[in-house]
C-alpha cells in the first residue's frame, strides 16, 4: 500500500479520527483525489454551463452548485467560461461549510480567512448580489488573489479587505449575520493531492495552528450579532484543531453552542453537531460545525456616509449614462480620483485595510473616466449599450483573451466582451476595431 510517505505521528492520530474506518482511510491514498467546480450562478446557470462544457459534470451532495469532475481533466484555466467566471474550480469538500453557513438573501456574512476566494463566491452567489459580503485575507499577497477572483466572478456587493482578525472583528463588533472562520490549518486533507505539503506537517505545527485557529475563533465571536452564526471549519483530520479547538472555546463562551445540524454528507463528529469530510465520504478533507450565539439582535449599525453632490460623482454619473442601457445600482463613492460602486448596507471603512469596495468603476482622468475591468465584468450583457458576444469555439475569444485586437462594428466607445452570454472584459470600439483592454495578468 502506498502509505509509506506518511508519517507515524500522522497515522496515530488517524487511527483515532477513523476507528474502525482506519484501514479503508489509508487504502484511499492509492485512489486518485477528488476534483469539482462550483457553478458561479452570478453569471450563468447549471442547465446552460452544462451545454458548455466539454464533459458531465455529476452533482455534488455537498453545495447546491457544486459537481465533481474527471480528476484528468486539464486544462480548465484556459477555459473562456472560466475566464468569464462561470465556475470556480474548488475540491468537493472545500464547498460543504457554505452549505452549513445557511445563507439568506440580504444577510451580512463575514468570510474572516477568505483566500484565494473559494468560498466568498459562493457565498455571494447564495446572496445573490443582495445583503453584504465582507472577504477578509490577513497575507497581504493573498488578498491580492482573492480581489481577483471575486472580480472574476461578477460579485457586486462585498467589501475585500487585508487585517488583522482582531482589528477587523472589534471594529464591527456584532455587524455580521453570519461569519465563516475557515481557519489555516495543518492541511492534512491536502496530502492525497499534494504529498509535499506532508514536508511541512508536525506534531507541533498542528498545536501552534490549533493555537491560531482558537484566537481567530474568539475575533470572530465579536463580529456576529446575537442570534447569528459562526460556521468554523478546516482542511485537516486534527481532533486536536477541530474538536479541540472548539471545546477550549465553549469553555470560555457561555454565549454560544452547537447547532446540531442535519446535512446528508459526510461522518459525525465526536461532537454532535460536528461533520467531517474524507475520501471516505466523497472529499479530500473537511471538519465543519456551526455556533450560534444565544439572544436576537439586529446587526449593529455604522453607516458609511456619501457625498453625492460633488463634481466627480457628477463626471461618473455621466459616463455610465454613456456605457449602460440599464444604469447600474449602488451607491457612487469617488476615493483619491478612483471611482467605485459602493453597495448598500456598508459600514465605515476606516482603518481596516480595506483594498476594494463594491465594484471599481475606473479611474478619474482629466473629467474624462478610464474604466476598470470589474466594472464590465460584475453585470450581465443586457445592462450595456454596446456589447460584442462570441460563442466559445469562435476564434475571436481567444484573440481577446490573449489581449489581441479584435473586428468590430456598430458605434464607437467602450464595449463589453462575452462568451457564451457571460460578460468577460472589454475593450474600445473605434474604426471597426476592437482595443483590447483584458488586463495582462489575466491573460492566457
Amino acid at each position: 500500500m502506498h502509505t509509506d510517505f506518511l508519517k507515524q505521528d500522522f497515522l496515530d492520530e488517524a487511527r483515532k479520527v477513523f476507528g474502525e474506518d482506519y484501514e479503508r482511510f489509508l487504502s484511499s491514498y492509492e485512489e486518485k483525489p477528488f476534483r469539482g467546480i462550483s457553478v458561479n450562478t452570478l453569471k450563468i446557470s447549471y442547465d446552460k454551463i452544462k451545454s458548455l462544457l466539454p464533459f458531465e459534470p455529476e452533482k455534488s451532495p455537498l453545495y447546491l452548485n457544486g459537481y465533481y469532475i474527471n480528476s484528468d481533466i486539464e486544462g480548465l484555466g484556459n477555459s473562456p467560461i472560466h475566464h468569464a467566471g462561470g465556475f470556480y474550480v474548488q475540491e468537493p469538500s472545500a464547498s460543504a461549510p457554505v452549505t452549513l453557513l445557511d445563507i439568506h438573501k440580504g444577510d451580512r456574512v463575514l468570510d474572516l480567512c477568505a483566500a484565494p476566494g473559494g468560498k466568498s463566491s459562493q457565498i455571494a452567489a447564495l446572496l445573490d448580489h443582495s445583503g453584504l459580503l465582507w472577504s477578509n485575507e490577513i497575507v497581504k499577497s493573498r488578498s491580492q488573489i482573492l480581489l481577483s477572483n471575486l472580480e472574476r466572478m461578477g460579485v457586486r456587493s462585498a467589501v475585500i479587505s487585508n487585517c488583522s482578525p482582531e482589528a477587523l472583528c472589534d471594529s464591527l463588533k456584532g455587524f455580521f449575520d453570519k461569519v465563516l472562520v475557515d481557519a489555516p490549518c495543518s492541511g492534512e486533507g491536502m496530502f492525497r493531492k499534494n504529498p509535499k505539503a506532508l514536508d511541512e506537517w508536525s506534531r507541533e505545527q498542528v498545536r501552534v495552528c490549533a493555537e491560531r485557529q482558537l484566537s481567530i475563533l474568539e475575533s470572530a465571536a465579536e463580529a456576529v450579532r446575537a442570534g447569528g452564526s459562526i460556521v468554523y471549519s478546516t482542511c485537516t483530520f486534527s481532533q486536536e484543531e477541530n474538536e479541540g479547538v472548539i471545546d477550549k472555546f465553549l469553555q470560555c463562551h457561555d454565549e454560544f453552542y452547537v447547532d446540531k445540524v442535519k446535512v446528508n454528507f459526510g461522518r459525525k463528529s465526536c461532537i454532535e453537531g460536528g461533520v467531517r469530510i474524507s475520501p471516505l465520504e466523497g472529499g479530500e478533507g473537511q471538519f465543519m460545525i456551526r455556533l450560534v450565539k444565544k439572544g436576537s439582535d439586529p446587526p449593529s449599525e455604522s453607516p458609511y456616509k456619501f457625498d453625492s453632490n460633488s463634481t466627480s460623482v457628477k463626471i461618473v454619473e455621466n459616463f455610465l449614462k454613456e456605457v449602460f442601457k440599464i444604469f447600474p445600482a449602488g451607491n457612487i463613492e469617488v476615493i483619491a480620483s478612483r471611482a467605485y460602486l459602493f453597495p448598500n448596507n456598508i459600514p465605515k471603512l476606516n482603518g481596516l485595510g480595506v483594498i476594494r469596495a463594491g465594484v471599481l468603476i475606473g479611474e478619474i482622468k482629466k473629467n474624462r473616466i478610464e474604466p476598470a475591468h470589474a466594472l464590465f465584468s460584475a453585470f450581465p450583457p443586457e445592462f450595456f449599450n454596446r456589447t460584442l458576444d462570441f460563442s466559445q469555439d469562435e476564434p475571436e475569444v481567444m484573440r481577446f483573451l490573449r489581449g489581441e485586437e479584435i473586428d468590430c462594428c456598430g458605434e464607437s466607445g467602450y464595449t463589453l466582451f462575452a462568451v457564451e452570454g457571460i460578460s468577460c472584459g472589454f475593450g474600445k470600439c473605434s474604426g471597426g476595431r476592437l482595443k483590447n483592454k483584458y488586463p495582462k495578468g489575466l491573460r492566457i
